[in-house]
This record gives structure tokens, C-alpha cells and sequence, in this order.
């Protein structure tokens, strides 16, 4: 259902509510500093509702010359605002243009919490209200229209006029105050219409009763309120689940920490003052507030959010640490790598709001049908009323017509086909492990007819397992293990933790060449573990496995093979995918053998293999060409530009920052299960749309030449147009059934061993 804002008053009103006053201070210490000569803000606008909302405060915004950016969530109901820092700018001035677009603005601290249950409670009780209302005032309008004579007919009316002028007072009170703001500002919004159809409605019918005439109509006056408050209580609903997951995600990020300070001493730092290079103190129980790493200290950490896992992961000096962990135990000291809002959980939480308050392409049809409404459906019930006056003469009957049109032509329908659709797709995914940036990007995802995959951290899991020994016997193993413990490469780490029972022994050098191996003396003699040309020995492996070499005094004594695994639930995850793409593309800037292998494993045949960044790309481009539509499936730093490119791309949760800044849907807990959930839930999602849009499209072919003929009383027109709506909102709901599709739960464990950069 679509409104506009209650009031324009100053958002410095707050503070007589015991709130913060919004002054220039309060909102350079609310806002970011971008640290390129701009700052980001993002404000409360607890009063938009709709499309014409946004736009007024946006356009508002733009006449701003020092604001490169503004932008309403409608969802969570916030504008964030990018602004150029000038000396002769002041920050509130950008309160001042929310407050001229007619809408109160506050800061995110000074929201209320309880707004929610307060907005929630209104509904319900201007709901019950209407309800009852239309009701009691429907059964004398029975007896009326059974033939009750004039008397008992007066009195009836008088009676339904004593319940229909209070409870339209109390219930119409959110679309009046609405139109009232809209006026006051200049602008009309959808609520115009409709407050004027209800008052119009109701003031010929008190008309009519002390005239003793024989119609009158609050039954309608009241019905259309009932109806019209069902589908706001609905959207309510479903934009408060949106917005819960985005709330519930924010409020895993703590107020602030405890900064350890060069002298040892302790000082409590505000969230959004922390930066990097800062180390933390984070006690057991407490949120890990930004990302990070450990330096000092051990516990246990819940990565729940990251992995679905809940099972504790065991962290120690150098693991990585991500904002909205838990600390479970021991207290540990954080080294800061990004400030809060470029964090993890943050990067979350935009993602989740970018989902709904994207401009897709459907969505901006919707929005720009219903923002030209206003005008259009006023010089309709104009005409009509003229029209059927010079007509016949009969401007009784003309003006009852025209109060049907304005009923009538409500476009909630066609307002909400795609909002409500992208909200409840978004709600799916994300409690599937998935989150989207824009419903533009779940357009696109429905169209896809090919899809093409990295290899490594992508279809496997970027990480190498030791798998055996081909040369040498124990004592060359026991020295392989005792180098590697030395090295952080990743073959000596996996060779490491599988011989953890190994002692370590301490050598009397140990140097490690980057790219080689490590070298290290004991007694008389050299050893060596890395590449083949390191240790003097020929690398023949052609299986796919990775080679790992010991050489003592230049001599070759063992061989060690390394597999990085595919992940466990790809196979499935690709059998399930043929069945909805044409074809699949494995594309890698891996070495031939491991490659193959995978596509063997697979049964994949369009394989490529050793591409660069700019190569994988021009395959990619070659892909486009033939096939049209592909989904991009990767996670390094060299998928980067394929992603961006890509007609739509995904990476999972362990991919490198770019890839998942560069991709347009991000898999939060790290496996690739739910791609085919995801392509099947698009497509229904684009059904449901076109579904909603014919839904709307034929209501208003069918209803409005009836109203205009005078066809629909306004009884008949304040429930066909509420009908839509509910219509409109029950087909979207179908989207949360899913009986075919199951969840496949997969036990991970992400523990990330990170060094930081010397």
C-alpha cells in the first residue's frame, strides 16, 4: 500500500521527546568520513511509504550543490547521503531538505525502537475500528436496502451516520494527515484521492440524511478505509520482515571496545571512531566489532554468522576475525584491518538494504505509473463529474460517480507488484544463505541460460590437502614435517596439521624464499622442502595432484602429493544446475592437470585453463555473444573484473573483498548449494511480478470505464479496489512456499589462519 509522509515537522522536535537534538555536531560525529573529501550519513525517514515519498526527498536532496548522492531505502525506511565537505555547507541543511519534502528526518541513535509495535499498533487499532464500524453500519444498510419505509429508513441513517463520522475521524486519520502534508509541500500523492473520495463520500451522505433523501453512503466511506487499512497492515508486515533481518543484522555490531593503548592503559572507543591499525581488547562474551586479526591471546570464536556452523572455532595468534563473531572464551587482542563500515557485518547489512531499495526494472515502471497517478485519476473523476452533469442534468448522480472513480483508481495494485514481490524474494534468500544487492540483479537472474565457474576457493575449497608420500619413508617425512611447521605457505600448512603428533626440533638456520621453499641447517647438512626446480628434482605429475619435494644436500630423498579438494556439495549442486542452463563453463587460472581434473569429476566439458584476469574475461565476453545471458561463479582477486562484467555473478562468503564488492549476490555461509534455489526462486520471482502487474492491469482495464459509466457505487468500488491489493500481496506470499525445494545442511569449518603484511 503506498502514503506519504504524516507531517513535516522539524526533526529538532525529537529532542522534546527526550531525544537527541540534530545539530551540525551531532551529525558530522553520526556521519563517515570517506576519507576523499566526502562524508556519508544515513538518517531515519520513519514517515515514506511510497514511491512518491522517495522521490520528493531525493529530488530535495539533488538541488543540494555539495550532494553527490541520496538515496531512500524504502524498506528500512533511511536516506543515505553522500555530501562533498565545504567550509560554507552546513550538515544540517540536509535535514532541512527532508524537511521541505514534507517528512521528518533523525538520526539512526535517536530512532525510536519501539516504532515498529507503535506503527503496528495504530493499524490494528484503526483496523478494528473500521472494522466494526462497517459492520454494524452494513446490517442497517441491509434493512435499507430490504425496503424500509422512510422513517425507519432516516433513523437508520442517522444512526449509521453517528458511527461512520467518529470512526472515519480515528481510522482515516493516517491517509488524512498524509494528504494534508502532501498539500502543504505542493505535491500530490496517492493519498489525495483517496482522502478526498472518503470525505466526499461521507459529507453526501450527512447530506443527504438531513435532507431525508433515500441514499446515503457511510457504508462505503467506512469499507473503503477497512479495505484500504488491510493492505497497509499487510505491507506493513512484510516491509517490518525485511527490515527486521537488516536490524537484527546491525545489532550484532557492538556500541564500541576497549582500545588498548601504547602505555597498556584502556579507553572505551565509539564504533564508528575506531580505525585501522588499532588494537582491541575483546573479553569473552563480548562481539568482535570490526574485522580483524589476532595478536595476542587465545579462545574460541562463533562463526555462526559466517558459516551456519554453530559448533566453536578455536582462534590463536594471526586468525582472521569478523565483525559480528562472538568471543566465546579467553580475552583476546584485536589488530584493526577495516573500519566498521567497511566491515563484514557491515558490508551484510547494505547488502540487505540495497536489496529492496534497488531501482529495478520493473520496479521503476511500478514507480512511475503510480507517481503520475495523482494527477490523472483528479482530471478523470473531474471529467467524469462534468461529463455526466452536462449529461443529464443530474449532479446528485454525477458526483457519485466521480466518488466511485476516485475509489476506483486507486493503483495500490500496481504500487506494490514489485516491491512486495523483491521483499519477500529477498527474505527467502537470505534465510537460504544468500543475499542480493538489488532485485535489478534478481531480473537478471531469471533470465540466465548459461553459467560458467571458477575453480580454486570457488568449485573447490581453496585450501590443500595432504594426500600421500610417493618417495622417501619416515625419516623424510618426519623432516618434511618439521620444515613445513616453519613455513606459512598453504602445502606446509596442510602437510603440518596432518602429522600434528610430529616433535619439532630446532635447526641451526632457517630461511625461507618466497615462491621456493624453505631451506634450513642441521649439523652438516641442507634441507630443502618446495618446487621441483628448488630441490633439484623434475615435477611429473600430470593426475592433477600438487608436488611438494624434500631434498637433502641437493639430493631429492621424498615426495609429497596435495589435492585441493572439491567442495562437498558441488556435484550435486552441478547436477541440479544442467537441468536450468543450456551449459556450464568451467574457467581457471589454474594449471592444466588440476583442472582437467576437476572437469573429469564433474563431467564438465567446455573447460579453459592458465587464463589471466584480462583472458578469462575475453572468454567470458565470447560466452556472452553466444549464449546471452551467463552467471558468473568466482571468488579471487582475478575474477574480479569477470564478475563485474559478468550479465549477472555470485562468490561465496570466503571469496577476496573485491570479488564480493564485485558480485551481485553473495552466498553468506560459504557453499554453493543454493545457486539452483536461487535460479528457480528468480524465475518464480519474475512470474510473480508479471502475475501482479496483469492482476493490476486487468483490475483497472475492467473497473474504471465501470465507474466511469456508473456501473460501481462507491460501495462496489472501495472493495474491488481493496480486493487488488490483497490479491496483489497474497500472490507475492507464494513465493515462501517451496515444497520441492529442501536444505541441504553441510558442515563447515572456516578457521582462516591470516598473517598480517610485514
Amino acid at each position: 500500500m503506498s502514503c506519504c509522509a504524516p507531517g513535516i515537522e522539524a526533526a529538532n522536535e525529537l529532542a522534546e521527546k527526550g531525544q537527541s537534538k540534530i545539530d551540525n555536531e551531532s551529525l558530522i560525529a553520526g556521519s563517515i568520513d570517506l576519507k576523499d573529501g566526502r562524508r556519508q550519513l544515513e538518517l531515519a525517514v520513519p514517515d515514506v511509504h511510497c514511491a512518491a515519498c522517495m522521490r520528493s526527498i531525493e529530488s530535495e536532496l539533488s538541488k543540494l550543490e555539495p550532494v553527490e548522492l541520496g538515496r531512500v531505502n524504502l524498506s528500512t525506511k533511511r536516506v543515505k547521503v553522500i555530501w562533498r565537505t565545504q567550509t560554507d555547507f552546513a550538515p544540517t541543511e540536509l535535514v532541512n531538505a527532508v524537511n521541505r519534502a514534507g517528512y521528518r528526518a533523525m538520526l539512526l541513535e535517536a530512532e525510536d525502537e519501539n516504532a515498529k509495535d507503535k506503527t503496528f499498533s495504530q493499524l490494528v487499532r484503526a483496523l478494528a475500528v473500521a472494522g466494526f464500524a462497517a459492520m454494524n453500519i452494513m446490517l442497517f444498510s441491509i434493512s435499507i436496502w430490504s425496503g424500509a419505509d422512510a422513517s425507519t429508513r432516516d433513523l437508520f441513517h442517522w444512526i449509521s451516520a453517528l458511527i461512520a463520522i467518529p470512526a472515519v475521524a480515528f481510522a482515516g486519520q493516517h491517509f488524512f494527515r498524509s494528504a494534508f502534508a502532501s498539500l502543504k509541500v505542493g505535491r500530490l500523492n496517492m493519498d489525495v484521492p483517496i482522502s478526498l473520495a472518503v470525505i466526499l463520500a461521507l459529507g453526501l451522505s450527512v447530506f443527504e440524511t438531513a435532507n431525508s433523501g433515500e441514499h446515503a453512503y457511510f457504508d462505503a466511506s467506512v469499507t473503503l478505509l477497512f479495505f484500504l487499512l488491510i493492505g497497509r497492515t499487510l505491507d506493513h508486515l512484510m516491509r517490518e520482515r525485511a527490515r527486521s533481518a537488516v536490524r537484527n543484522l546491525a545489532s550484532l555490531a557492538p556500541r564500541g571496545a576497549l582500545q588498548r593503548l601504547d602505555d597498556g592503559r584502556h579507553s572505551f572507543i565509539k564504533l564508528n571512531q575506531i580505525e585501522v591499525g588499532m588494537r582491541l581488547d575483546i573479553a569473552a562474551g563480548e562481539r568482535i566489532p570490526v574485522d580483524g586479526f589476532v595478536v595476542q591471546g587465545n579462545g574460541e570464536i562463533d562463526l555462526s554468522l559466517v558459516t551456519g556452523e554453530s559448533a566453536p572455532e578455536p582462534v590463536s595468534k594471526g586468525h582472521l576475525l569478523l565483525a559480528g563473531a562472538t568471543n566465546l572464551s579467553g580475552m583476546i587482542t584485536m589488530q584493526v584491518t577495516k573500519p566498521a563500515h567497511e566491515s563484514f557485518l557491515a558490508r551484510m547489512v547494505s547488502m540487505m538494504e540495497a536489496a529492496e531499495g534497488s531501482r529495478a526494472g520493473y520496479k521503476r515502471i511500478a514507480d512511475r505509473a503510480a507517481e503520475i497517478y495523482a494527477p490523472v485519476v483528479h482530471l478523470l473523476a473531474l471529467a467524469t463529474f462534468l461529463g455526466w452533469g452536462l449529461y443529464n442534468g443530474d449532479w446528485h448522480h454525477a458526483l457519485v460517480t466521480a466518488i466511485a472513480v476516485l475509489i476506483i483508481t486507486c493503483p495500490c495494485a500496481l504500487a506494490l507488484a514489485v516491491p512486495i514481490v523483491h521483499v519477500v524474494a529477498a527474505g527467502r534468500l537470505f534465510e537460504r544463505g544468500m543475499m542480493m544487492r538489488d532485485g535489478a540483479a534478481l531480473e537478471r537472474l531469471a533470465k540466465i541460460d548459461y553459467a560458467a565457474f571458477d575453480k580454486t576457493g570457488t568449485l573447490s575449497q581453496g585450501k590443500p590437502e595432504f594426500v600421500s608420500q610417493t618417495e622417501g619413508g619416515t625419516p623424510e617425512l618426519e623432516m618434511a614435517v618439521r620444515l613445513a611447521r616453519l613455513s606459512h605457505h598453504p602445502f606446509s600448512k596442510a602437510l603440518a596439521q596432518a602429522h600434528k603428533s610430529i616433535t619439532v626440533i630446532d635447526f641451526d638456520q632457517v630461511d625461507e624464499l618466497p615462491g621456493q621453499g624453505i631451506e634450513a641447517r642441521l649439523g652438516g647438512d641442507v634441507w630443502r622442502l618446495g618446487r621441483a626446480a628448488f630441490c633439484a628434482a623434475q615435477d611429473e605429475g600430470d593426475e592433477g595432484l600438487s608436488r611438494v619435494y624434500l631434498a637433502k644436500n641437493g639430493v631429492p630423498v621424498g615426495v609429497f602429493e596435495f589435492e585441493d579438494q572439491l567442495r562437498p556439495e558441488v556435484p550435486a549442486m552441478i547436477e541440479r544446475l544442467r537441468a536450468q542452463v543450456k551449459g556450464i563453463s568451467l574457467l581457471s587460472g589454474d594449471r592444466k592437470a588440476p583442472v582437467q581434473l576437476v572437469a573429469k569429476q564433474l563431467g564438465l566439458n567446455q573447460v579453459q585453463w592458465g587464463l589471466t584476469p584480462q583472458e578469462k574475461l575475453d572468454q567470458l565476453t565470447a560466452l556472452e555473444k553466444a549464449h546471452n545471458r551467463v552467471l558468473m561463479v568466482g571468488d579471487g582477486i582475478n575474477d574480479a573484473p569477470s564478475l563485474r562484467a559478468a550479465y549477472v555473478s555470485m562468490a561465496p562468503s570466503s571469496a577476496a573483498d573485491v570479488g564480493r564488492n564485485a558480485a551481485d549476490f553473495v552466498l553468506t555461509r560459504d557453499r554453493l548449494d543454493q545457486i539452483p534455489f536461487a535460479l528457480t526462486l528468480a524465475k518464480r520471482a519474475a512470474n510473480a511480478v508479471k502475475q501482479n502487474f496483469g492482476l493490476a492491469i486487468a483490475y483497472n482495464m475492467v473497473a474504471i470505464p465501470l465507474a466511469i459509466m456508473g456501473f460501481a457505487t462507491p460501495l462496489v468500488a472501495s472493495i474491488a479496489m481493496s480486493t487488488s491489493s490483497v490479491l496483489v500481496t497474497l500472490n507475492a506470499l507464494r513465493l515462501r512456499i517451496d515444497a520441492k525445494e529442501r536444505k541441504v545442511q553441510i558442515p563447515l569449518s572456516t578457521n582462516q589462519k591470516v598473517m598480517p603484511a610485514e
